[in-house]
């Protein structure tokens, strides 16, 4: 992606009852803007393959429909109780499954690096990341329910991240490095 073109980042905060997203546009002069978030919920009496199948029906909606250069996605957390991180591992899958198929780049981070891009602290409140997420887009209020703000916080995060030029992009500029 170079510099001057827009990228669009769906960020993704999984789960198997709620699964909070947020999309956010970065321009190199512009400032980070919101263009669309909210949750995909499932029933909790269906069956977990029908709630990944619609996880997976919902992210490849909104990938079809805005067309996103970047999934950024909450890592998987350890639960105390470990059918919650398998499943939570599912869920994960199958969003990852749908952004693989549309080509786009991954970038995964654990919760508490998510909390730290946008409100300085990986031990933030769920209160305090979805204060921030409304300051750093200059929002009238944070984004509703609070997974959806966590889905924005995880787009963030790829958002805010510096941007250091990779080996690629140095080896294409046209220069020459003088010597001697």
């Amino acid at each position: 992606m170079g510099e001057s073109e827009p990228v669009l980042v769906l960020g993704i905060d999984p789960g198997t009852a709620v699964t909070g997203y947020g999309i956010v546009r970065k321009e190199a002069r512009n400032p980070l803007a919101l263009v669309e978030c909210g949750v995909i919920r499932t029933k909790p009496r269906d069956a977990l393959p029908q709630r990944l199948a619609e996880i997976y029906e919902g992210v490849t909606e909104l990938i079809r429909r805005h067309k996103p250069n970047v999934l950024s996605i909450e890592d998987i957390f350890y639960a105390r109780n470990v059918r919650t991180t398998v499943v939570l591992g599912h869920a994960r899958g199958v969003i990852l499954l749908a952004a693989a198929h549309a080509g786009m780049e991954i970038h995964e981070y654990p919760p508490s690096e998510i909390k730290k891009a946008v409100a300085g602290t990986g031990a933030a409140t769920k209160l305090q990341v979805q204060f921030m997420v409304a300051r750093l887009l200059r929002l009238k209020s944070a984004p509703q329910p609070t997974d959806a703000a966590d889905g924005v916080a995880a787009a963030l995060a790829f958002a805010l991240a510096p941007d250091l030029p990779t080996i690629e992009s140095i080896r294409r500029r046209d220069y020459i490095i003088p010597t001697g």
